[in-house]
């Protein structure tokens, strides 16, 4: 099955159908080298490494609008934002969408439904021209069988980054629990 009739049987992957198609990420491994000073995710990484994981991932181009993953779909691939921002909105109570945050160049979204395979915890989408690579979790198996070292240290920086998010998450919750619930 060739890799376009995939996409189009994935959840989730239908919406980098639509997106343009740059190329593949060995050709933006210079500038995602250039993002390791701005980006915690890259901080141990060699010139090697990104050169080696850049050639495993595959290069997008988003328009300002453009929904690049949405909230509840299925998802097996991580990106990694090169150039632009990325505005990531979740879905409220009544269904209104919340901007929870933006994400700029060297950030990584996706990563949960890339590893757990569980559904879109929000929706980013593109609030300029953004570039990224995407990481599918079926490359992620390649890169740990063909570079296990390579693929150990995205591991640990990947577990490194959610046990971060949850314990900022867990701060947070427990702040807003212990508020007077009538000020």
């Amino acid at each position: 099955m060739a890799q376009d009739d995939v996409e189009t049987t994935i959840p989730g992957r239908s919406l980098l159908q639509h997106l343009e198609r740059v190329g593949k990420g060995a050709a933006v491994a210079d500038e995602i080298f250039g993002l390791v000073g701005k980006s915690l995710f890259f901080a141990e990484f060699s010139r090697e490494d990104i050169s080696v994981l850049a050639g495993y991932m595959d290069v997008y181009r988003a328009q300002p609008g453009d929904i690049i993953i949405r909230e509840g779909d299925g998802g097996d691939f991580m990106l990694l934002i090169v150039e632009g921002t990325v505005d990531i909105l979740k879905k409220g109570l009544r269904g209104e969408q919340q901007h929870m945050t933006s994400a700029d160049p060297g950030m990584t979204l996706g990563e949960m439904s890339m590893i757990d395979g569980e559904p879109r915890f929000a929706t980013c989408i593109a609030t300029d021209t953004t570039v990224f690579a995407v990481l599918h979790r079926d490359d992620m198996a390649k890169i740990i069988l063909d570079h296990p070292s390579l693929g150990s240290k995205i591991l640990v920086k990947l577990v490194s980054m959610l046990s971060a998010r949850l314990r900022h998450t867990s701060a947070r919750l427990l702040q807003h629990m212990g508020r007077d619930p009538l000020s």
